[in-house]
């Protein structure tokens, strides 16, 4: 899909490379831009690294820094994870290269943000998701606040983001001939991502306090222990999925799992149904809940899903360069992009033609 695009990285951890791979997954040619002074510390062969081409120049240096130029001139786009002011200091910021490259996307990918009180101070994942309310609605009601690493700031709210602003920056140069900044933070992102939770206002399914809320505090929308210490998780929200998930538990003549959200009883419904599923495994509850509507899963890790029928059919677990790792996605007419390899690492001296 982004065949012939060209898309310059400068080396960061974690949400700025994942959009990298995931823009090489979609067709588009990733030149990664390593820091020779940390050859040795450099990410080799990494998951996130896959698929892309790289290269290790000293920015400080007035040659290296002069490849630098002349590689993002023929560019299309270009994506940074440092803090603010890092790019600018380096003379590589986006006024800097403004003249060099007039249609040139400027991705860049932080916690916090450009501007604000807080944008040149440290943070990660959980920062930023707790400050913006996004971590609000993670665990039970008394538990600590937790949610799953990476997915939900970093990923959702960061890479996904600025996956999002590159292709409408590219879809604009296209029209307009100009290039864009996109102010990609993770505290914007995974806040904004929360906007289908609070559309729930208006029927009541949301509250401010956690654990009163249909999706964080009822007996149908939660995770339950099975009596071999795994996990099932259950979210039988509208009354036919809730009907047959009790009628297949043999309980939906129980008085007290009558009604479904009257949010006095779900205490007690969830007491009853914890009871309930730690009478057998988890392979016990898969099995009875097999092809049926009662919106009923178990949880798996990684590896343990690699082995599950759909997910096996889909091909959505695989190994590639000695990881397990998900493939590419979406798919396309049905298809998906082929899965990445092993990172390239090219020579300084044949980069410029290498990438022109």
């Amino acid at each position: 899909m982004l065949l012939g695009t060209k898309i310059i990285e400068f080396e960061g951890l974690g949400p700025a490379p994942f959009a990298g791979r995931m823009l090489a997954e979609l067709g588009a040619d990733v030149l990664v831009i390593k820091n020779l002074n940390q050859r040795e510390k450099s990410l080799k062969n990494s998951v996130l690294n896959a698929g892309k081409k790289a290269v290790f120049l000293d920015l400080k240096d007035a040659g290296d820094h002069s490849i630098a130029l002349e590689l993002i001139r023929e560019s299309d786009a270009l994506i940074e994870g440092f803090r603010p002011g890092v790019m600018e200091r380096l003379n590589l910021g986006p006024k800097d290269l403004k003249k060099a490259n007039k249609r040139l996307i400027y991705g860049r990918m932080t916690g916090w943000g450009q501007t604000g009180p807080r944008s040149k101070q440290a943070g990660h994942d959980l920062n930023y998701i707790g400050l913006n309310g996004a971590l609000h609605y993670a665990s039970q009601a008394g538990d600590i606040p937790q949610t799953i690493p990476t997915l939900v700031g970093d990923i959702g709210g960061g890479s996904l983001y600025l996956i999002i602003g590159i292709l409408s920056g590219l879809l604009n140069a296209q029209n307009t001939g100009e290039g864009t900044i996109v102010d990609a933070a993770i505290v914007d992102g995974s806040a904004h991502m929360m906007n289908l939770l609070m559309s729930m206002q208006d029927t009541g399914s949301i509250e401010m306090k956690r654990g009163l809320s249909l999706l964080d505090g009822s007996h149908l929308s939660r995770c339950y222990r099975c009596s071999d210490g795994k996990y099932i998780s259950v979210q039988c929200l509208e009354p036919k999925f809730y009907n047959q998930f009790l009628e297949v538990l043999s309980v939906d003549k129980n008085p007290l799992m009558q009604t479904q959200y009257d949010s006095s009883q779900w205490k007690a419904q969830t007491e009853f149904l914890s009871d309930i599923f730690q009478e057998n495994p988890q392979s016990y509850w898969i099995e009875l809940f097999s092809d049926l509507d009662a919106c009923v899963a178990p949880i798996l890790n990684p590896e343990e899903a690699e082995s599950d029928p759909h997910i096996k059919s889909r091909e959505i677990w695989v190994r590639e360069n000695g990881y397990l790792m998900a493939s590419a996605a979406p798919r396309f007419d049905d298809k998906r992009p082929k899965n990445l390899k092993s990172e390239i690492i090219v020579d300084k001296k044949d980069i410029i033609s290498d990438w022109t």
